[in-house]
């Protein structure tokens, strides 16, 4: 077990696992950076599915997400065949945004792979517009915050990239 797992037990979300694939691996034999993103995003994926903006309602409303913002921290290499499980934990939301946080874990330890950090935006795709939650959506968000909202917040969370001058 990891200091997540102790310092958090059974209270973020545990959503998405998967391992990673062989054509994400790169020429230096470990995992692609753009395929953090891929596998990040599927974690985003079963969130959106666990807050009630799944497909059905997505077709429905034509309602969905984007992501307006997104970091993602790179901390240990993970290689082809490794098993990689996803945490999630909502920071804020508001009536059209909520702003999450993924952990990935890794291999049979559930090392702290990499951390992603997601602003996202509820769009009406019929006017391209940003849009308030339905009620229902914002009733699941205000459901996991209660639950989130005690838990500290991560380390990466809220980095800015940046080189100090000399």
């Amino acid at each position: 077990m990891n200091a997540d797992q102790h310092e958090f037990p059974n209270r973020l979300l545990e959503l998405h696992q998967d391992v990673v694939h062989s054509e994400w691996i790169d020429y230096n034999g470990h995992m692609n950076d753009g395929y953090y993103a891929v596998a990040f995003g599927f974690a985003t994926d079963a969130f959106m599915d666990q807050i009630g903006l799944d497909a059905a309602y997505r077709t429905r409303a034509r309602h969905t997400i984007y992501t307006a913002e997104m970091h993602v921290t790179y901390l240990r290499e993970v290689k082809a065949a490794d098993r990689i499980r996803f945490t999630t934990q909502l920071l804020a939301f508001d009536t059209k945004r909520c702003h999450i946080f993924h952990r990935m874990l890794a291999g049979p330890e559930n090392y702290l792979a990499a951390t992603c950090e997601l602003m996202l935006l509820h769009v009406d795709q019929a006017i391209g517009k940003v849009v308030p939650f339905a009620p229902a959506i914002s009733q699941q968000l205000a459901q996991v915050y209660t639950t989130h909202q005690t838990l500290p917040m991560p380390a990466e969370a809220g980095h800015v990239i940046s080189m100090r001058r000399s």
